[in-house]
């Protein structure tokens, strides 16, 4: 894969600065003290920043050093406390937040960050899976999910559908607008993943008519209505297939005479087989509904044996079957590039920032993916990132650096901190003149 250049839209100033005309566009009412623009820009800081509290934050906020140090490098006029973020954010529509998504994945295309990261036929692979954000027995709002215990406590949760650019051989991801799983105001019954689903893709093909996708998904998602609703939005797609669930079109692969096997061995001794078939009905009920078949089984010379299989649109022949395999498992990356790094990783995800009585933990959620974003934008675009991650021995670090810096040093750019980690200062210490 082709190592973009460098681009300034594509540094951390650059982003803010985008995510800061955005913000100023949500209307705002001039009753407030503050504006709410120095309010998102405050919570896209707590996350930017890593800070493990909102508290924490709120006492950094008043140090002079580190409200000049939120203007220099967040734009922010005056912090609001952490009680008045609370508030002014649950207040927010979290549907205002969509086009900074839209606004930020626009600058990585112009500034050719997405070079490279196309997978197939132009396509990039978008990998969809659910996750949980926050749970209590006491804590909840109008939105939270329920789940009822036969000891008659209810535990109070929140989920999301994240929608994540992969590639096998990147590291990075690039996270697209997430759908929130939500109880509706007033409703009885939870939302689930599938309308959650519905929702996000519909949104996405509006945002992004143009853009060439291969829909990546678990099993839950091989399903009639759900493939079809694919095919309307002009999406292609990769989905997980369990035996268990689609007897019937295993029954058919299984008993056709065009069914066709191939085994493949690496240089590492690897063993790849693979069974396939093109235009399979899906199942009994959906037999009009034609998919394509691969199943897949991998051995390593240990004798350690994995097995997968999967339905698609895409057609199948020798030629496209490691392709499609390593397409297909690229989905993990939603779940280890993704939710694990957000939450293992020093970006607290599960962490209840506040959780309000309307719409605050799910702003907060988009808040903390928006600075996952740009922190992938750099990590792939930004050399200056790069340097500071390799200088840190490694991201964790780095989030401890750079919030050091920032309550202790008056910080005139993001250019400079970076440079402060790669090439840090030396101090000489006072003679001992006891």
């Amino acid at each position: 894969m082709s190592v973009p250049v460098c681009r300034q839209q594509l540094s951390a100033e650059g982003l803010l600065k985008q995510a800061r005309r955005v913000f100023a566009q949500i209307p705002d009412t001039p009753d407030h003290e503050i504006a709410l623009v120095d309010h998102l820009m405050s919570g896209l800081a707590v996350f930017g920043l890593k800070y493990p509290s909102l508290l924490q934050f709120d006492h950094d906020r008043e140090d002079a050093t580190k409200r000049a140090n939120l203007k220099a490098l967040y734009g922010v006029e005056c912090a609001p406390c952490d009680t008045r973020l609370r508030e002014r954010l649950d207040e927010l529509d979290p549907s205002g937040l969509r086009p900074l998504y839209k606004a930020l994945f626009a600058q990585l295309q112009r500034g050719k960050g997405l070079e490279g990261f196309a997978y197939l036929d132009g396509h990039y692979l978008l990998s969809l899976d659910g996750t949980g954000y926050f749970s209590s027995q006491k804590v909840h709002c109008p939105q939270c999910a329920e789940k009822h215990h036969r000891n008659g406590t209810t535990t109070y949760y929140h989920q999301m559908l994240g929608a994540v650019l992969v590639h096998p051989n990147a590291r990075e991801v690039f996270p697209l607008a997430p759908e929130p799983i939500l109880k509706p105001d007033g409703a009885k019954k939870n939302d689930c993943e599938r309308n959650a689903a519905k929702r996000l893709l519909t949104e996405l093909r509006r945002e992004h008519p143009h853009l060439k996708l291969i829909v990546v998904e678990d099993a839950l998602a091989s399903n009639g209505p759900h493939i079809r609703h694919l095919q309307a939005l002009d999406l292609r797609f990769i989905l997980g297939a369990k035996p268990s669930d689609h007897a019937f079109l295993f029954d058919w692969v299984a008993a056709s005479e065009q069914t066709r096997e191939v085994t493949l061995t690496d240089t590492g001794g690897v063993c790849h087989r693979f069974r396939y078939l093109n235009g399979v009905p899906l199942n009994d009920a959906n037999f009009a509904l034609e998919v394509n078949f691969l199943e897949y089984w991998e051995q390593d010379p240990h004798g350690c044996m994995q097995h997968f299989s999967w339905v698609t649109d895409l057609p199948i022949d020798d030629s496209n079957l490691m392709t499609l395999m390593r397409g297909a498992r690229a989905r993990w990356k939603i779940e280890n590039e993704t939710f694990n790094t957000l939450k293992n990783q020093g970006s607290h995800f599960e962490h209840n920032f506040g959780h309000g009585h309307h719409h605050l933990r799910t702003v907060l959620m988009h808040l903390l993916m928006l600075a996952f974003l740009i922190d992938q934008i750099q990590q792939r675009c930004c050399r200056l990132f790069q340097a500071a991650v390799i200088a840190s021995k490694g991201k964790m670090r780095l989030w401890f650096a750079l919030r050091a810096r920032f309550t202790l040093c008056l910080i005139p750019s993001w250019d400079a901190l970076y440079r402060s980690i790669i090439d840090p200062p030396i101090f000489a210490l006072a003679p001992d003149t006891s």
